[in-house]
């Protein structure tokens, strides 16, 4: 097992390019169980995850090769529809393959899903919509299991907004009989740029980034080309490095229209913040101001930035109050925080962060995907010699070869074997 270790005090300065986006990468590899034949992905990231999903997809029969930095999938010769409780445990986003194994095989057998220890976040909004399209589903010895000779279209309501909830309905309703309404739909990016690679496919979606989308089923589908979208949480990472640094650097290859509560929290901290169409430049502040946040569903504050704008507030001047709303277990990084100098108060589901001078360095362990970013940027500042962040299996999930990007920005970070 690796460990990551940083020496603090270096100013982030230079250039960084982002990453495809996992959370647009999963649904967009699942879709292609929907029909056959050779997709073609670009920006697919190297990252834990995607592997996991590459093996299960693997198993059930569908064939990969890497061709010219693109991925290519194909599904023609689908030998089986159950996805393991080995592999399904490691990665919640494994439901995902739920909607489109039953649309395509009329069967589906998913272990219930594991992955980071943030909270429940249950599927039965996913279960629920596929018996309103007529899926007969019961659970047993821990799995899923679903059937439906094909499904019909229905008007969904989510009780709350759900992306993977959306994602998995919208690619189980492409092909059903009739419409199927979505009500309360989640309208992240990721689910927009699936449901752009939906209609590359050949299917009818509308209303995809707004809570109302209308999918009318279609008989067939197509292989297609589809490029990956920017991962803007790895972008809102590397923006709080710049701001929590001191430093100055150049974002390329993100979409800024994806990020603009952040920006606009950083502008208040103190940070100056230059957007272009596919780019951005932030020069983080002499003192940083503290600012309050509320974690929200698109297009609100991302509750997967709350753990490193945390570490951000850890040095800010004054005091401010973080709320999360998604999450109710998205604080447990901050008691590797609070080894490190942090003053914060946890009150159910809101932190009290007083601004310190400074932190300082330890041993510290990585709870969960976000939680360990958040913890590498509290190294790059911590003063006293070496921080050290174990368990980055987690970081692997989420962030391709982030210590490489860091040290191209001229932090001292590196990666050990324990």
């Amino acid at each position: 097992m690796d460990k990551i270790v940083i020496e603090g005090g270096k100013r982030l300065k230079g250039a960084v390019s982002i990453s495809g986006a996992k959370n647009a990468a999963l649904p967009v590899m699942a879709a292609c169980l929907l029909t056959g034949g050779w997709h073609r992905l670009k920006r697919i990231p190297r990252l834990r995850d995607i592997q996991t999903i590459q093996r299960i997809m693997t198993d059930l029969g569908t064939a990969f090769k890497e061709e010219g930095g693109a991925l290519e999938v194909n599904s023609d010769h689908l030998t089986g529809y159950q996805a393991p409780y080995d592999l399904v445990k490691t990665m919640r986003a494994s439901i995902l393959l739920l909607g489109p194994l039953l649309a395509r095989c009329g069967r589906a057998k998913i272990s219930l899903p594991g992955g980071c220890a943030i909270g429940a976040r249950p599927i039965n909004l996913h279960l629920k919509a596929l018996v309103a399209m007529g899926a007969d589903i019961y659970l047993e010895h821990g799995y899923i299991n679903a059937r439906a000779n094909r499904l019909n279209g229905a008007n969904i309501f989510f009780d709350i907004p759900t992306v993977t909830g959306t994602e998995n309905i919208m690619m189980a309703a492409v092909t059903a009989r009739g419409s199927t309404i979505l009500k309360n739909a989640a309208n992240e990016p990721e689910v927009q740029d699936l449901a752009d690679m939906l209609r590359s496919m050949g299917a009818d979606i509308e209303g995809d980034g707004t809570d109302t989308i209308v999918i009318q089923g279609v008989n067939h589908l197509r292989p297609c080309q589809h490029e990956i979208i920017p991962d803007r949480i790895e972008a809102g990472t590397f923006m709080i490095g710049a701001a929590i640094t001191r430093g100055d650097i150049t974002i390329d290859a993100c979409l800024p229209g994806h990020l603009i509560s952040l920006v606009e929290k950083l502008e208040l901290a103190g940070a100056d913040v230059d957007t272009g169409d596919r780019c951005m430049t932030i020069r983080g502040p002499d003192r940083i101001q503290s600012v309050d946040i509320k974690t929200m569903p698109y297009p609100g504050f991302p509750t997967d930035l709350q753990a490193q704008f945390m570490t951000l507030m850890a040095v800010a001047d004054g005091w401010s109050m973080i709320r999360e709303t998604i999450f109710e277990n998205r604080f447990i990084h901050v008691s590797e925080l609070r080894r490190m100098g942090a003053d914060i108060e946890i009150n159910g589901s809101q932190a009290l962060v007083k601004g310190k001078d400074r932190l300082f360095s330890a041993p510290v362990m990585a709870t969960d995907l976000r939680a360990s970013a958040s913890l590498v940027l509290a190294g790059l500042v911590a003063e006293g010699g070496r921080t050290e962040v174990h368990r980055i299996y987690h970081l692997d999930r989420g962030y391709e070869a982030i210590e490489e990007k860091f040290k191209g920005l001229g932090a001292a970070i590196w990666r050990e074997s324990e």
